[in-house]
């Protein structure tokens, strides 16, 4: 095994950035609805349409950030991206001090935020490929699945300790705080960044809109990894907040056995990623990634049959355990492996294009098997989701082609030096 060694003090600062971010995010995790509830006395209609409506708007007004993320300046524009959601999400609380807070308003800033994280996905991904080199993505995305995953399992037990003395209002602040740290963090990066095109670029034109779908489409081995992972997340999510009915409704479990069902088993999201490595270095990319991406696709219809009680509550934790530790695994494989097929002036709109179809495949399916659950009841649903996600291995890219702009290192057995993520 080769020393475990330093990523650089710039990679350094994008990891501090992105690990209080998703910790401020997790914390906050479902604050908009419970504030809807709570404090707004909203009802089951507007908190779906909260959920639904919030996610699919946020993707179409982040349709056009892709191609204007693409030619500024990545770091100006995830500093910009903190801001922007620091400064919306701050008009919550302030808004509630003053008595004025309303469901519009949490609509909006939903709306927003969700756009900025559209745009600062696409810009970070852009700005990582520029900090380490082609060999050392795959030991930097690990790292940030890691980093994902241990934010998973503290924020939400943290976060409802905080909603409880405090109110949902106080996470909602401190989710806030947490991209201002990010800006702060993303600045001391330091060095000076080239702008990616001459001044003189020509204006974006309306079909430039659509360059990263085009790009996409056109790539055989990206077509049918985009369309696996759209469907695998959007299917996914679809199926939680039935299981949340079921699980919270139906059988009876108390909402800390619930809290429970999903926190612990995101131990295995962080197992997955630290093993990624160590599995590419011996098996190859490619076969880890097909592997990883299949296996992760049988558990989701062990929901389906899970029952009252003690049995059922380690069943779901055994499904979800399983789940999240293949997705550990292929998660940051897959990130790495779209890195390596997207030239660098194409990554921007490439990943803003890509998270624009997750984020509006997972408010359809989620609004899709709401109204199935309705007319064939939540566990049919949830088994047809399930089903569903036996096939999503077929979309799986066949062979580990060269990418179309020329070949990147393309790690296989014995050529990633591995390193705990």
């Amino acid at each position: 095994m080769a020393a475990r060694r330093s990523l650089g003090r710039q990679f350094g600062w994008l990891w501090a950035a992105y690990a209080v971010s998703a910790l401020g995010t997790w914390l906050a995790f479902d604050a908009f609805p419970l504030i809807a509830i709570l404090v707004l006395d909203a009802g089951t209609t507007e908190v779906s349409l909260l959920a639904a409506a919030g996610t699919a708007v946020a993707a179409v007004v982040a349709v056009p950030l892709g191609p204007w993320v693409e030619f500024r300046r990545k770091r100006q524009v995830m500093v910009s991206m903190d801001l922007v959601r620091c400064t919306a999400l701050m008009t919550i609380p302030a808004a509630f001090a003053l008595g004025r807070l309303g469901f519009a308003q949490l609509l909006v800033v939903s709306i927003v935020v969700g756009a900025a994280d559209i745009a600062f996905t696409a810009a970070g991904g852009a700005c990582l490929k520029t900090l380490v080199r082609p060999a050392d993505l795959l030991v930097a995305n690990g790292r940030f699945e890691s980093t994902t995953w241990t934010a998973t399992v503290l924020g939400p037990p943290l976060g409802g300790a905080a909603i409880g003395l405090f109110g949902p209002v106080l996470t909602v602040l401190a989710n806030a705080v947490s991209f201002l740290l990010s800006a702060v963090g993303i600045r001391a990066i330091g060095g000076r960044e080239p702008r990616p095109a001459p001044a003189g670029a020509p204006r974006l034109r309306a079909g430039d809109l659509l360059d990263g779908w085009r790009y996409i489409l056109a790539d055989s081995a990206l077509r049918p990894l985009f369309a696996n992972t759209v469907l695998v997340n959007g299917l996914i999510m679809a199926a939680s907040p039935l299981l949340a009915v079921l699980m919270l409704g139906r059988l009876g479990f108390a909402p800390w056995q619930y809290g429970l069902a999903f926190a612990l088993p995101c131990l295995g999201g962080l197992i997955g990623a630290r093993l990624a490595p160590r599995l590419v270095d011996r098996f190859g990319r490619h076969r880890v990634m097909r592997t990883a991406g299949a296996l992760r696709a049988c558990w989701l219809l062990g929901l389906a049959f899970i029952g009252p009680g003690p049995a059922g509550l380690v069943l779901v934790m055994a499904v979800e355990f399983g789940m999240i530790t293949c997705m550990g695994v292929f998660n940051p494989v897959f990130a790495t492996y779209r890195l390596h097929r997207t030239p660098s002036d194409r990554v921007a709109r490439t990943l803003c294009a890509w998270s624009v179809t997750g984020k509006a495949g997972i408010a359809a399916l989620t609004a899709l098997w709401g109204l199935l659950a309705g007319v064939a009841g939540l566990r049919p649903a949830i088994a047809i989701a399930g089903l569903l996600m036996l096939a999503t291995p077929f979309l799986l890219p066949r062979h580990d082609e060269p990418p179309r702009h020329g070949r990147e290192p393309a790690p296989g057995p014995g050529q990633v030096r591995h390193e705990g993520a």
